[in-house]
């Protein structure tokens, strides 16, 4: 048995791109970036980024180019895939590719009407109210460990 998942919560780096297959599905690409923060050999705390490719299908394609653009907060679930090319001077080069299965809107506090609970409702009924992330967090009682 082999498994492969991968769940980020991290700002879209670029508006979506929607486009249609000529069979007529919906698909969408973006970019996301995560950051921590790591100290140095001097003791200098670095902020990294580690940047992902994702690629949303269906209705979730044409749900997230509607409400999501560049710097959007977002959590995206999928699998993982390390895709290999070369670029123009030959060298190759690797991008980490999420192919995602599920993703939920994460309300950054600004006063407009989209909320996490709303918009997720209109992609995916069953995963809208199960991670809202604009609440305070779990309580010990949610905590498994």
């Amino acid at each position: 048995m082999s498994f492969n998942k991968i769940i980020i919560v991290g700002n879209l780096g670029r508006d979506p791109e929607l486009r249609y297959t000529p069979q007529g599905t919906a698909v969408c690409n973006f970019s996301v970036a995560t950051n921590e923060k790591k100290r140095d050999k001097a003791g200098d705390l670095q902020d990294m980024t580690t940047w992902f490719r994702v690629t949303l299908w269906n209705k979730q394609a044409e749900t997230a180019s509607k409400y999501l653009t560049k710097g959007s907060p977002i959590y995206v679930e999928g699998r993982l895939r390390v895709e290999e090319w070369q670029d123009k001077d030959g060298h190759n080069r690797y991008t980490l590719e999420v192919h995602a299965t599920d993703m939920q809107f994460i309300n950054a506090g600004r006063g407009d009407d989209m909320n996490t609970s709303n918009a997720g409702n209109d992609f995916n009924q069953e995963s809208a109210g199960s991670n809202d992330f604009s609440q305070s967090g779990p309580s010990d009682d949610d905590i498994p460990f």
